[in-house]
């Protein structure tokens, strides 16, 4: 079905490089946005599961997910040679720093840059710890998430020059002025 009343699908003239299409920049733009959403989530699934490992350490359980942090490893190991006072303490300081993540994934999935890049320079810093204990599965794994992290900050600075292109869709709408009467 073509719709050439806005001139949508209309033709570009002859020797002129065709604009895309109103249709196909809101288009490009909600597949950015969508990009966008799933990266940020990985701040959230880092911080919730970093949550599970806590818990499943001070439970007694020798299971561990590779996607958490090293951080709360560490606080893990600690608390557990601290006894019981270490309990209370480790979910504080793993409740703070999974806290830290679930804010980064907020505004990240609003599109703020620089929680993609604090968020992803701390996880760099937590996959060097990892390093350091040499825990190659979960480096590997911080290395993925960081890249499909990286493609939410990407999407942002394609967001903003897409946005830049199509000022008349963020435009206000101004309602017509009716004509004055006539007495």
């Amino acid at each position: 079905m073509s719709f050439t009343g806005l001139g949508l699908n209309t033709p570009s003239p002859p020797g002129n490089s065709p604009e895309p299409s109103l249709t196909a920049l809101i288009e490009q733009k909600l597949r950015l946005q969508a990009v966008l959403k799933g990266s940020s989530g990985w701040f959230l699934w880092v911080a919730g599961l970093s949550i599970i490992n806590s818990v499943l350490n001070l439970s007694g359980v020798r299971f561990q997910f590779i996607f958490g942090l090293g951080i709360t490893q560490v606080v893990d190991a600690l608390a557990h040679q601290a006894g019981s006072a270490g309990f209370v303490l480790d979910l504080v300081i793993n409740g703070c720093v999974a806290g830290v993540f679930v804010l980064f994934w907020n505004f990240a999935r609003k599109g703020r840059r620089w929680a993609f890049i604090v968020g992803m320079s701390l996880y760099v810093l937590d996959g060097l710890l990892l390093l350091l204990f040499k825990e190659l599965l979960g480096v590997a794994f911080h290395g993925f998430a960081l890249f499909s992290m990286y493609g939410g900050l990407s999407a942002i600075a394609k967001l903003n020059v897409l946005e830049q292109s199509m000022p008349h869709v963020n435009a206000p709408v101004q309602q017509p002025v009716a004509p004055p009467s006539s007495p």
